[in-house]
């Protein structure tokens, strides 16, 4: 089979790529690499996930969007959302993981286009049996079954799988193609030593600094540090940009691996993977995405800029949605489902 890099290594993040990639090697290779995936089942029950359709979102038949309408032919159809969740396990003994990067990853047949909707990890929520808190710790405090539910909840989604990946893969990733090139600023350059030093400590590893700013080549730990700055800058919204640019140089690298490299590089990472998805259901998206010709990932960051204030609550730094959340809910649901973009209104700052 004729391999078309650019129609599926494009601009996508590493977390998307796992499933995508894993059913091309499902394909290939049998059901046995992704075995090596670990399944995690969560409910599915509307209420369970916090799923409250009977409000039309979309212009369209209700059945049009329907999370698990799939043809003979193994093509899923509708607008499909899988929640991403990068976790920042390890850090200490006993830590609960908490969600430090939320996507919603979406694959949308009406319009053919696959979208990435970020979530900043600050913003203030309401957490079923938690109260008023910031996003991320609903992971924190009830898995992924209980994050993906504060999605739904707050945003009005109808999520119903997830895929968690934690740093350390795309530690592995970045150092499977050779490391990428990122430009640093030079108020980075002591906050990013700062968190390779910790990654380092953590993996009994020997730190390799950051010596200069400037456009230079970051290798797994160093890339996986600079994702993780988040109290130099514009806080949450240039570290979501980080991520978004480590991923972006990830992939320009991973389009000139080979078939066989790229196969190895996933199957290396497959047990850093947690998903609610089966096999079949992987191979079935993992096949209509490939199939569908999309070149291209569209992506937009929530709460939107000059959509949102920041402030202490409890001693903790929050995001808090303006006017109210239901405006940022309202933004959301047009971008994912009637495809359209709010503009900014203005800068936060």
């Amino acid at each position: 089979m004729k391999h078309d890099k650019k129609k599926w290594l494009n601009v996508l993040p590493i977390i998307l790529m796992f499933v995508l990639l894993s059913g091309i090697i499902l394909a290939s290779y049998g059901l046995v690499q992704l075995n090596k995936i670990k399944t995690n089942k969560i409910s599915k029950t509307d209420e369970d996930l916090g799923i409250n359709m009977k409000e039309p979102i979309v212009e369209e038949k209700e059945s049009d969007v329907d999370n698990h309408k799939y043809d003979s032919l193994q093509k899923v159809d509708g607008i499909v959302n899988i929640a991403l969740f990068g976790i920042d396990t390890g850090r200490e003994k006993n830590d609960v993981p908490h969600s430090d990067a939320i996507i919603i990853g979406t694959f949308d047949t009406k319009h053919n286009k696959l979208k990435l909707t970020s979530v900043l990890r600050d913003t203030y929520v309401k957490v079923n049996k938690h109260g008023m808190t910031k996003i991320t710790e609903a992971y924190a405090y009830g898995g992924p079954q209980l994050a993906i539910r504060t999605l739904n909840e707050n945003f009005g989604l109808d999520i119903r799988n997830y895929v968690t990946v934690d740093f350390f893969s795309l530690e592995k990733v970045i150092d499977k193609v050779g490391g990428i090139d990122i430009d640093i600023k030079a108020y980075e350059v002591k906050e990013i030593n700062k968190w390779i030093d910790e990654l380092a400590e953590l993996e009994n590893k020997t730190p390799t600094p950051v010596k200069k700013e400037g456009l230079q080549k970051l290798n797994g730990m160093q890339s996986v540090a600079y994702c993780r700055m988040r109290k130099v800058g514009n806080g949450d919204f240039e570290r979501s940009d980080r991520q978004r640019r480590v991923m972006d140089e990830v992939f320009k690298k991973a389009s000139s691996l080979s078939m066989t490299k790229a196969l190895d590089m996933v199957t290396e990472i497959f047990p850093y993977l947690e998903t609610s998805m089966d096999k079949t259901y992987m191979l079935k998206l993992a096949f209509s995405v490939y199939s569908s010709g999309i070149k291209e990932i569209e992506q937009q960051r929530f709460p939107l800029d000059g959509y949102c204030d920041q402030k202490t609550i409890n001693g903790k730094w929050m995001l808090i949605p303006k006017p109210d959340i239901n405006t940022t809910k309202k933004q959301m649901q047009d971008y994912i489902y009637k495809d359209k973009k709010t503009p900014s209104n203005e800068s936060l700052f």
